[in-house]
């Protein structure tokens, strides 16, 4: 293809670019939604520990980009969270710092990082918004990795104030699609039972859902969340960070994902509820009201259907997918 734009003068760097939304993010690019003057460049922890000042120094003095979507991150689900506070908190406080103090030191125009509606606060009032991130402690099963998510808004109001750096962030709600973690012990909910109805199929006995099924969650599919990365990272301004999820009445049950992934992977065993296991929050309900007012038309995948690619994307490369 012969480059009709001249030179590059956007080259992108995104870490975490072989997880889950650094994958979407490739495959939106790739699809049609890249433009030509946009360089993109997906790091993992293969190319740089980013828990390592000196690392992460280098591998931005080796990109030289202009804008950094930070996706890089020790992420779990509850389990692994409850087990594992300490971790959540060192691991992710070294890369966020390293990564945004690097960023301005190399003059990057813009960071976008990405938090999660895990760090609100606990005790709170429902739709949360982008105003109440530090209004009191997060949940006590994961407030190590919430605490070190919250401290990116804190740093990038930081960097703004004291060197005028654009750094801002988005909070999505829970994230799920191709190339996710299908682990069922340390994963996410979603993958998680996806995983299991695929083997329980396989071995024709019942799906055990931890937990009463009960809990409430915005799911959102990994590659609409991708297209709202590009616009955050081509038109929002505010430093302040914006939710990126589904609207309020798009929220469903554990039972409802549930039943959502038994009918994609049409599973006719039985469906049982260990009551014994913890369900976390019960919900989290976050108000989408700031992105509807930017982006009042923008069209989600129905949740249906995003299971369906998922489940079918799983299928297919069960061999190689993360789990």
């Amino acid at each position: 293809m012969t480059e009709a734009a001249g030179p590059k003068s956007k080259r992108i760097l995104v870490t975490g670019g072989t997880g889950l939304v650094g994958r979407a993010i490739q495959k939106v690019v790739a699809d049609g939604e890249g433009r030509p003057d946009e360089d993109w460049v997906f790091v993992s922890s293969k190319d740089a520990d980013l828990t390592s000042a000196a690392e992460t120094k280098a591998l931005f003095e080796k990109h030289k980009p202009t804008h950094v979507v930070h996706l890089a991150a020790m992420v779990g689900g509850l389990f692994k969270n409850i087990r594992c506070n300490l971790d959540f908190w060192r691991r992710n406080v070294h890369i966020n710092d390293n990564v945004l103090h690097s960023a301005y030191e190399c003059g990057v125009q813009k960071v976008v990082s990405c938090l999660s509606t895990c760090i609100f606060p606990d005790k709170t009032t429902y739709p949360i918004d982008e105003t109440m991130i530090h209004n009191g402690p997060p949940h006590s099963s994961n407030f190590g990795y919430s605490y070190a998510k919250r401290m990116i808004d804190i740093q990038n109001r930081g960097y703004f104030e004291q060197h005028g750096c654009r750094f801002t962030a988005v909070i999505p709600t829970n994230i799920f699609g191709p190339h996710d973690n299908f682990n069922i012990e340390d994963g996410h909910v979603l993958p998680g039972l996806i995983h299991k109805v695929y083997l329980a199929k396989q071995s024709g006995s019942a799906l055990t859902v931890w937990g009463t099924g009960k809990p409430r969650r915005q799911f959102i599919y990994s590659l609409d969340l991708a297209r709202l990365f590009l616009w955050v990272l081509r038109e929002y301004e505010e430093v302040e960070p914006i939710i990126l999820s589904v609207g309020e009445e798009d929220e469903v049950s554990i039972k409802e994902a549930a039943d959502a992934i038994v009918e994609a992977m049409d599973f006719k065993g039985e469906l049982i509820f260990d009551t014994t296991k913890a369900d976390g929050q019960f919900k989290k309900t976050a108000s989408n009201a700031k992105l509807r007012r930017y982006l009042p038309g923008f069209q989600f995948t129905p949740f249906k259907e995003a299971v369906q690619e998922t489940c079918a994307w799983f299928s297919a490369n069960y061999a190689s997918a993360r789990k």
